[in-house]
């Protein structure tokens, strides 16, 4: 889908001003923009790899993004697609996750593809690189780094979202109170979110749009999501003044995906978006370290 063109700020454009994050439930706040790693840094190493999410942190990323996937035995792992033909190597390491349980896709390479299809950014510790599951993820990052999940394929997995809120529970981080924004739940399945929100209503969520929609279409259903989540996630083309001004409007924060261009960081910018998904976190971090 082409949206409508981003213009260019001069480069001293100013950084965005402190946006509200107010609900139904939640009365929260950003202070400034935060940059979300797009499956960790994913430009620069093999996406939802520890090497993908150190390198995120050590590029000033405010969260790390994690694609949850279920396995045939009720394990919740870090992975995009819905099959491993894309991202893993090994011997049976192909077909759909869901088909797998939790000790064959331990086996799995998931980091050779990256060095294979990008050998100018590629190192060779990432052929050692594993899938890892959510609980691998928490374990590492927990009271170092926030999360910002989204459930995947929900529909055919059943039971995500309670294996999700036991895996918070775990490891201690569902909400204390008010405002402990340490952990994002995001989806396209607006379902999900009403699950996870019966779960437990503090988390706070952010509905999804796919790329086919239009700034149009999204602000006609905003009201739908009045009461239920706290933000918006739209493709980056979508987003123009008008759907910035109608989601802050109603207390949402907008957040697009996947922003690479430093040109549409800086349109964004002066959009007074929230934040964004970027595969090279460091690119937003220099400009708004200006």
């Amino acid at each position: 889908m082409t949206g409508r063109p981003l213009p260019v700020p001069p480069a001293d454009i100013g950084l965005v001003a402190l946006a509200a994050l107010t609900g139904a439930v939640h009365q929260s706040r950003i202070a400034d923009m935060i940059i979300i790693g797009h499956r960790g840094a994913a430009g620069h190493a093999p996406e939802h790899t520890v090497a993908s999410w150190d390198l995120a942190l050590d590029m000033r990323a405010d969260y790390l993004e994690q694609d949850l996937q279920m396995t045939a035995d009720g394990h919740l792992v870090v992975m995009h697609d819905d099959t491993l033909d894309r991202t893993a190597r090994g011997e049976g390491c192909r077909g759909p996750v869901i088909r797998k349980t939790l000790a064959e896709l331990r086996g799995c390479d998931a980091g050779t593809w990256f060095n294979d299809s990008f050998p100018d950014r590629a190192r060779a510790a990432y052929a050692e690189q594993r899938i890892p599951t959510l609980d691998d993820v928490f374990a590492r990052y927990a009271g170092r780094a926030r999360f910002y999940i989204e459930t995947k394929n929900p529909e055919d997995a059943p039971g995500m979202e309670e294996a999700l809120i036991a895996a918070l529970t775990r490891h201690d981080l569902r909400p204390r109170g008010n405002g402990d924004m340490r952990v994002i739940i995001q989806s396209f399945s607006t379902a999900s979110l009403r699950r996870v929100h019966d779960l437990d209503p503090d988390l706070p969520l952010v509905q999804l749009f796919r790329a086919r929609e239009t700034s149009g279409t999204i602000r006609r259903r905003l009201d739908d999501y009045v009461g239920l989540v706290h933000g918006i996630g739209p493709q980056y083309e979508d987003v123009d003044d008008r759907l910035v001004e109608e989601a802050h409007r109603r207390g949402f924060v907008i957040h697009p995906y996947t922003v690479n261009d430093t040109a549409v960081m800086r349109a964004l910018i002066a959009r007074r978006v929230d934040g964004m998904f970027t595969d090279f976190p460091d690119r937003l971090a220099t400009l708004l370290a200006r």
